[in-house]
């Protein structure tokens, strides 16, 4: 047990990174779950209209994270060894392959935006007037995505440089934006007009904004940072050869999160297949899914932070005896937060007005996550530190082929070819991620994450 259980100094650190960056998405993540409630109480056609065009718009965030993952790994170990011009290298790559995603994202969505909503609503029930809020919701949060873009270049940059306070704040102000603009643009308060779902869309546009702002002002005033980026936009330089390399190790990372994320908007059509409750009662236990959730991302971010920056300053043996500590501090925190979620899985699904069979639908969803958390937990951080040591082709293979190889193509069979209730499909499908675990731990043991990618 000695080799699991850290010292002071251990979890002082690790919390310094960890819990910044969970109360920010964690407040985040809770204003959403506002903002559901809020969308829920106009019906169910608006909540899963707005329910699909979340889907879609959250396969462009992973694709943005993936995208910037790869830079960040040097990042992370440039800092380690205090290397300026690294460190701005890899903030104008951030910048060149986001803005062509965001753009690239914009025209697709524009161009199929119908046929890709329509692809989730099956069976019976208010088919257009689902589509016609999911259409009006996702062009207007099209706006939003190049603020986002932004936020997540100097935001990961930030906290790849040991700086969570400014992200958090920066997140705080961001969500109060969005929650004080839901309640007055969704209802019309104030005087204001009530816009419904389109309240929504506007009200999370402009707090995108302000984070944006926030993070980029802030950032150039700190003093640490004015060093480290003074000059960056003076020069596009970006030697070729970095370029390459940071593309060669990172495009496996773009393609995981963009594949991961397919493969989850892929899991939840199979899964809409018998009908739009399911679509409704997915969307009620993700949010309060999502929520809890904030707590074991967070620790993998840290985690692959910590065991980046030691990495990159040649402490193997620390980022050695680091890993199982990780790892089995999520477990035990996250068992804590499954029995919460367990316990309030009947009550959260009520606060929402829709039909009884969904809220209790719902509530078998939220109880089966709380069940598989721990497990989601310990794969997390398996994945983060796999991608500490820039062993991207292996993160790959782990997650996002994992996903489409098992899962989708177990989800894909039982939706169509069975008659099976969608609750014993999304079980199985849960389960096969027992699986998923055994081979990081293989890896993990293996020490193929072991290795210092910048010179």
């Amino acid at each position: 047990m000695n080799n699991l259980i850290g010292n002071k100094q251990f979890y002082k650190k690790m919390l310094w990174v960890m819990l910044p960056i969970a109360l920010q998405n964690g407040i985040t993540n809770f204003v959403s779950l506002l903002d559901n409630i809020m969308v829920g109480r106009l019906g169910t056609e608006a909540m899963s209209g707005v329910s699909v065009s979340n889907q879609l718009i959250f396969v462009y965030n992973l694709c943005i994270f993936g995208a910037l993952s790869g830079a960040g790994i040097f990042t992370t170990q440039y800092y380690g060894k205090q290397d300026k011009e690294g460190i701005q290298y890899t903030f104008r790559y951030k910048i060149f392959l986001s803005a062509i995603l965001t753009l690239g994202a914009i025209l697709l969505l524009v161009c199929f935006k119908d046929t890709l909503i329509s692809f989730y609503l099956n069976g019976e029930g208010k088919i257009l007037e689902t589509l016609s809020q999911g259409r009006e919701y996702l062009l207007l949060m099209l706006i939003g995505l190049p603020a986002f873009m932004m936020m997540q270049v100097y935001a990961t940059t930030l906290r790849e440089c040991s700086e969570t306070i400014l992200p958090m704040k920066a997140g705080l102000i961001a969500v109060v934006v969005n929650l004080v603009g839901n309640y007055l643009l969704i209802y019309g308060k104030l005087g204001l007009p009530a816009l419904g779902v389109a309240g929504a869309a506007i009200a999370t546009v402009l707090s995108r904004y302000v984070e944006m702002a926030i993070n980029i002002i802030g950032c150039h005033r700190i003093k640490q940072f004015q060093e480290l980026l003074s000059g960056v936009y003076a020069s596009l330089k970006l030697p070729f050869d970095l370029f390459k390399k940071i593309f060669i190790t990172g495009l496996p990372l773009l393609l995981n999160e963009t594949l991961w994320a397919a493969g989850m908007a892929m899991l939840a059509q199979c899964y809409s297949t018998r009908g739009l409750d399911v679509v409704a009662a997915m969307n009620i236990s993700n949010t309060i899914n999502n929520v809890v959730n904030t707590i074991f991302i967070a620790l993998g971010s840290a985690a692959g932070i910590i065991i980046g920056q030691l990495l990159g300053a040649q402490k193997i043996q620390e980022a050695k005896e680091t890993v199982p500590k990780m790892n089995f501090f999520g477990v035990i925190l996250c068992s804590v937060l499954a029995l919460f979620m367990c316990y309030f899985s009947s009550v959260f699904p009520t606060i929402y007005n829709t039909e009884v069979s969904i809220q209790h639908l719902a509530t078998r969803f939220i109880f089966i996550q709380s069940l598989f958390m721990p497990l989601q937990s310990y794969i997390n951080c398996t994945y983060f530190t796999l991608r500490a040591g820039g062993k991207t082709f292996i993160t790959f293979l782990f997650d996002s082929a994992y996903v489409w190889v098992i899962n989708v193509v177990i989800a894909f069979i039982l939706s169509r070819y069975t008659t099976i209730p969608v609750i014993y499909i999304f079980l199985c499908i849960q389960c096969m991620d027992i699986l998923k675990a055994v081979i990081g731990t293989y890896l993990l043991k293996k020490g193929v994450w072991i290795q210092t990618i910048v010179t």
